[in-house]
């Protein structure tokens, strides 16, 4: 193979799983340190796959629900045992009592645990013949479940997630047929013990805008969780803000399991504590809200230096301009 240094243009799914062995793959590291640097960002390989990564998924699910008929491969099921193995680290690592409601100190305590672990847990979803590509992908598992420092988590750690599931694309261990399984099960696990971590330890949102950002956590879910809803022949945006609607069909939609968590947790009138949610509910298509939260997360998420300085460029995913 020629490409053996470095991918080239190709996009995640279609990715052969021949890249070359343990000398391509690195530790990935920082590389984004000023507000200048947003550029490098901007024209990098990794933006490219990650953003095709993203979409390639939200027009993988349109109109589908999370019910739906799909394959799940061997891949996905160590997935699935990955994330139950934290979930359950949750439960033998309970709260500590302390001052402060926010920022329960044991979750250090449960991520001291994940960053011993994460090289073995990435290792047993890996082919064999791709084990030397584990050291890297840890780290975006890593950099995946929040801050220990702070004890905050948000779009950044969501966006380690991805980067982590499309850097498995990239070596060939999850393929095109798994995307619905991606998101639907894997992406949607990894939620469900995200939201289990935030109730926990109480953890804070990382970055948040507050009642002006769209969530205080996640911001993939209503991406691809609108795209379940493209062409539904009855439910439309303004529907989503109904308790009701929301109770009866929160288990096929991503988008509903989101305003579910989110009446869970906050109190008050919807419009108060969630307004880009409650104008989004204005608009008249789920393909406009679509489009538009496509918009958004570029430009709310990816385009913010406070996140991106965060993020991690290695072999898989390349600090590199895209070649043209």
């Amino acid at each position: 193979m020629a490409e053996t240094e470095q991918q080239s243009g190709s996009t995640p799914e279609d990715e052969a799983p021949d890249i070359a062995a343990s000398s391509t793959f690195m530790v990935p590291k920082k590389e984004i340190s000023m507000v200048p640097d947003m550029g490098k960002w901007k024209r990098s390989q990794a933006y490219a796959d990650y953003m095709s990564f993203v979409l390639t998924l939200n027009e993988g699910v349109k109109g589908k629900k999370l019910t739906c008929e799909y394959k799940v491969s061997e891949t996905v099921e160590k997935l699935l045992d990955l994330l139950g193995t934290l979930d359950q680290w949750i439960n033998e690592t309970p709260p500590v009592d302390q001052p402060s409601r926010f920022g329960n100190k044991a979750y250090r305590t449960w991520y001291a645990k994940l960053d011993q672990e994460a090289e073995a847990l990435v290792m047993a979803v890996l082919p064999t013949d791709k084990s030397a590509a584990a050291p890297e992908i840890a780290v975006y598992l890593k950099e995946s479940v929040g801050n220990p420092t702070r004890i905050d988590y948000g779009t950044g750690h969501e966006a380690a997630f991805a980067a982590f599931l499309c850097c498995l694309c990239k070596v060939g261990a999850l393929r095109v047929d798994d995307q619905l399984a991606i998101v639907f099960k894997v992406f949607n696990r990894y939620l469900s013990v995200m939201r289990k971590l935030q109730r926990t330890y109480r953890m804070e949102p990382a970055g948040s805008q507050g009642v002006w950002g769209l969530d205080d956590f996640q911001f993939l879910p209503f991406i691809w969780g609108s795209s379940q809803f493209v062409d539904h022949p009855t439910l439309e945006p303004r529907h989503f803000i109904d308790e009701r609607v929301v109770n009866e069909h929160h288990h096929d939609y991503m988008f509903l399991e989101c305003i579910k968590f989110i009446n869970e947790m906050k109190t008050g009138p919807f419009a108060e504590h969630s307004n880009q949610l409650w104008n989004i509910s204005a608009v008249p298509s789920w393909s406009k809200v679509n489009q538009g939260l496509v918009k958004m997360y570029k430009a709310e998420c990816l385009e913010k230096f406070p996140v991106i300085q965060h993020f991690k460029f290695g072999s898989l995913l390349s600090i590199q301009p895209v070649k043209p």
